[in-house]
């Protein structure tokens, strides 16, 4: 199936930015005086518009490696690049969400939103105007006022990708956005999280232990393996958007993926993956 990107859906035009492209990665550490290799030959092409979920065990690199991709960290080998420039530093095109929301707690959600705007040549007007449109967007709008301590967990994670997205990111990286959260909550901003993606039209990516929420929001299900970390296949979830939870292809896929990520190094050896297929 040919990728269709959220604005087929919405009838907006397509995107042209948020192409990001990450070849032959490699990072490791030194721990102990020993050499541990976190990342090892990884690539992975990620199309404008597209959102991508990347699942794999605790220790494969999924963390390290939306590090990289905001910048936070150079020491590696490989190139990665967005819309075909080399990825250095942080930069307001690569917008990073955390597990926890992160807002200031001496400001009001307005003001924590505003905050990532500081850097902006924009006029207050044109700020305000953002500011405005991102706190609709995320379903806020009558919470300008509140501070942090006044909202539902929830609601303070809808603020942090408020913020992340005010500047308009060609990217948009999600470290585990819905992991603090219970399990009723979840849900509903998986749901809110589709809904804000289709509307933006920003490239995501996604790295989650819940298989079930990545097939659920990703376009591409990324399955990792560890020691070192290294993409073993991609699924594509040839589903239309917004998607039915009860689907039996997101079932099957599901079962197929956690079978795959519970395997035993004995299992690898003689099983072959379905759905096998290189990254795109």
């Amino acid at each position: 199936m040919d990728y269709v990107s959220p604005s087929s859906l919405t009838g907006a035009p397509p995107r042209q930015t948020g192409a990001l492209t990450l070849k032959g990665i490699r990072k490791q550490f030194n721990f102990r005086d020993r050499e541990l290799k976190v990342l090892a030959g990884f690539d992975l092409s990620v199309n404008p518009g597209e959102f991508v979920s990347i699942v794999g065990p605790s220790g494969c690199g999924k963390s390290t490696l939306l590090r990289l991709i905001a910048g936070l960290d150079d020491a590696y080998e490989g190139t990665i690049t967005l819309d075909g420039q080399r990825v250095v530093g942080t930069s307001l095109e690569r917008g990073l969400v955390f597990q926890d929301h992160r807002l200031f707690p001496w400001m009001t959600l307005e003001d924590n939103i505003a905050l990532a705007l500081t850097n902006r040549p924009l006029s207050k007007a044109a700020k305000a105007k953002l500011v405005a449109e991102h706190i609709a967007l995320v379903g806020l709008k009558g919470f300008e006022k509140a501070w942090p301590h006044q909202l539902s967990g929830g609601m303070a994670q809808r603020a942090a990708i408020a913020r992340a997205l005010v500047n308009e990111p060609k990217v948009l990286l999600l470290d585990e956005p819905f992991g603090a959260l219970d399990a009723l909550t979840r849900i509903h901003l998986q749901k809110e999280l589709q809904r804000i993606w289709l509307a933006s039209g920003a490239t995501m990516i996604m790295i989650t232990h819940d298989v079930e929420e990545a097939l659920y929001l990703g376009d591409r299900v990324v399955v990792m393996q560890a020691n070192p970390g290294r993409i073993v296949h991609t699924v594509d979830v040839e589903l239309p958007h917004p998607r039915d939870r009860a689907s039996p292809v997101l079932h099957r896929l599901k079962d197929e993926i956690i079978a795959e990520l519970t395997e035993t190094p004995e299992d690898n050896a003689t099983v072959v993956p379905l759905h096998k297929g290189e990254p795109r």
